[in-house]
């Protein structure tokens, strides 16, 4: 995913900057960066991987050397940024999150003009922040060229720029992600998380509305452009993405995933001695289904974070696969001939909470009941890095529905993504026995757009129904 802070400020904003994206770990797991821009000594830039060392560790003794009164920064899933451009607009430094679809079309535009060439990274990708910034100069001012550039992204994309002057701010078209405004004497700050600032002194402004921009300054906050009136903010934010204090549209994360799990609990019939959540983000999930049910909520298993806390995970699958089964340690007590219920964010491999699932059995359970707080994942999402699948047969349930293609059968995905039909219970009770589960009970996709409690028209759910 990623995620953003910046601050423009009267005084030194740097301690208020490194915590506000130190605030932003959980979003992100392989690089961080972070530009400041000084009165003094100019512009000045950092930026460092995050795989194998959380950011605060890694950016200490940046922290100790910036100075600045402005100040943007990234932690990321993907690319370095941010980057530091010159152009015809003067100096700027830009940070984006978001995700282009048609790159090869933007290059093969941009490529055919004069003077621009692109670095590629380590992998042999070209650096998106680096592509957007090349559309923003193809417009003779900054607003000019940040409308450019995300018109002509198919796909979705989030823009910060810091000038001299200050931080224009670009929500994406659609608001699939947010964007938040605190203020404190002398100061504003733009945020992804909307908790990022509150025990920094700033108190919420409000959020922008999609597609806004506006140019942030110590004493004001000026809208350029317009918010829209159509939104598709991403649903998987509140569901696992978003950290617990956060609210989206004036929405509690928490809450909803409190709800989202009694919802879960009213459909259940079953009678299990624990309800558990995985860790971190199925937790209030958990305690949802709990509250509401009356069925005990316990830790069976405790995750151990000291050195393997959420947002410091490998990018390779494998390894991932491997630190998650070694995080959680079981409580034996409170498994050994227990019939267990899980609630996880979701399911979309499989391969942890099937893990997980084998640990509980050889660790003493009699039985291990899965609810994943949101439907099956059909589609691999389109607009943000929610999963760096290279296939949607990747996801557990396409791999299912091509085992049933392969068996001569016709596969209308719309009947499986509907869980009223028999089609859907098949694909359920398939991945079920694959992964070993005593029983299986997806969300529905209706209990968890209710749950957030927003118009369903502006929340997207592709991942789930395919619908745009």
């Amino acid at each position: 995913m990623g995620g953003f802070f910046g601050v423009a400020s009267n005084e030194d904003c740097v301690f208020d900057f490194f915590c506000g994206k130190d605030s932003h770990s959980h979003l992100g797991t392989r690089r961080a960066g972070m530009a400041v821009y000084s009165q003094e000594k100019g512009f000045a830039k950092a930026i460092h991987s995050i795989e194998n060392s959380p950011f605060r560790t890694k950016f200490d003794k940046d922290f100790g050397q910036m100075k600045g009164q402005i100040g943007i920064g990234c932690i990321s899933d993907y690319e370095p940024q941010p980057i530091v451009v010159r152009s015809h607009h003067g100096t700027f430094a830009i940070t984006t999150v978001g995700k282009i679809n048609n790159i090869e079309d933007i290059l093969k535009e941009l490529t055919g003009k004069k003077n621009l060439q692109f670095y590629e990274m380590s992998n042999g990708d070209i650096n998106p922040t680096e592509l957007v910034a090349a559309l923003v100069n193809q417009k003779d001012n900054l607003i000019e060229g940040i409308r450019y550039a995300q018109e002509r992204i198919e796909g979705s994309m989030t823009i910060l720029v810091m000038t001299q002057a200050g931080i224009y701010a670009a929500r994406d078209r659609l608001g699939r992600t947010p964007v938040a405004i605190g203020k404190k004497e002398g100061a504003h700050c733009v945020s992804f998380e909307s908790f990022a600032y509150l025990n920094l002194g700033y108190q919420e402004v409000r959020q922008l509305g999609p597609g806004e921009i506006v140019v942030v300054t110590p004493e004001a906050v000026h809208t350029m452009v317009q918010p829209g009136s159509d939104m598709k903010i991403c649903t998987f934010l509140w569901v696992y993405y978003g950290y617990p204090t956060s609210s989206y549209e004036g929405v509690s994360v928490e809450k909803m995933r409190c709800d989202c799990g009694a919802m879960l609990a009213e459909r259940d019939d079953v009678k299990p001695d624990i309800v558990a959540g995985v860790p971190d983000s199925g937790i209030a999930h958990a305690i949802g289904y709990a509250n509401h049910s009356g069925i005990p909520y316990g830790r069976p298993f405790i995750k151990y974070t000291p050195t393997w806390p959420r947002s410091f995970m490998p990018t390779i699958q494998t390894q991932r696969n491997l630190i998650a089964k070694m995080k959680l340690i079981p409580v034996h007590d409170l498994i050994q001939d227990k019939s267990l219920l899980l609630i996880d964010d979701s399911i979309v491999r499989g391969t942890q909470l099937g893990e997980t699932t084998e640990f509980l059995y050889q660790s003493g359970a009699k039985e291990v009941h899965i609810r994943p707080a949101c439907p099956p994942i059909m589609f691999s999402c389109k607009y943000l890095n929610f999963s760096r699948s290279t296939s949607e047969m990747d996801l557990i349930a396409r791999r299912v529905l091509k085992e049933i293609e392969d068996e001569g059968k016709t596969v209308n995905l719309m009947d499986y993504v509907d869980p009223d039909t028999p089609e859907y219970a098949e694909m359920v009770e398939r991945i079920r026995q694959k992964l070993n589960f005593t029983t299986l009970k997806f969300q529905r996709l209706d209990d968890m757009v209710k749950s957030v409690g927003i118009d369903r028209c502006k929340l997207c759910t592709y991942c789930w129904d395919g619908k745009e």
